[in-house]
């Protein structure tokens, strides 16, 4: 069975992610969360990155 996704509250509407795991993560790349849904998710671990204003309203 798989693990589910992470989820992260960030503070700030530009992130890195890098998967995390040291050498099993992925390659580090630049998040722009939307300032009008407050969330995006990375494309290669499906991590879930949601902005602190919006963290209740996701």
């Amino acid at each position: 069975m798989q693990q589910p996704p992470e989820t992260k509250i960030v503070e700030s509407y530009r992130i890195a992610c890098d998967g995390g795991e040291g050498a099993l993560g992925h390659p580090r790349v630049w998040l722009q969360i939307p300032k009008d849904t407050g969330w995006v998710e990375c494309g290669y671990c499906d991590c879930k990155y949601i902005h602190k204003d919006f963290a209740e309203k996701v």
